[in-house]
C-alpha cells in the first residue's frame, strides 16, 4: 500500500497539519527537522515556534494521526526537540508569502 513511503511523501501528508494559531501547515512554518523512516517506524523531530505554544500538544497529535493514517503499517514517533531553536528564516517561502514577509525581511 505504501509502496512509496519516503522523507518527501510524509512531508508532503504532514502539510495537512495546520498550526491553527497562524493557518499555516507545519512544513511551510519550518517545525519539521528531521524524518526518519525503518521498516516499522516513522520518527519525526519537530519543534514549535515558541516553548509556550499553547497549541503544542494538539499539533503533535495531529502529526502522529497523520503518521498513522499514512502508513498504518508503522510506528510513528514524534519526537520535540528546541535545538537548534526555530525562527522566522526556517519558514519557506510559501509561508512567508502568507505573512506578507518579501525575502529579506527575515
Amino acid at each position: 500500500m505504501n509502496t512509496a513511503l519516503d522523507e518527501a511523501a510524509v512531508r508532503d501528508a504532514l502539510k495537512q497539519v495546520l498550526d491553527p494559531e497562524v493557518g499555516m501547515n507545519i512544513v511551510d512554518l519550518g517545525l519539521i527537522y528531521t524524518v526518519a523512516l525503518t521498516d516499522t517506524q516513522i520518527t519525526v523531530e519537530m519543534t514549535m515556534t515558541s516553548p509556550a505554544c499553547p497549541m503544542g500538544q494538539m499539533i503533535m497529535d495531529d502529526v502522529e494521526a497523520t503518521l498513522r493514517r499514512l502508513a498504518p503499517d508503522h510506528t510513528p514517533a514524534v519526537e520535540l526537540v528546541w535545538q537548534p531553536e526555530w525562527t522566522p528564516a526556517m519558514m519557506s517561502d510559501t509561508a512567508k508569502a502568507h505573512f506578507g514577509w518579501q525575502a529579506g525581511d527575515v
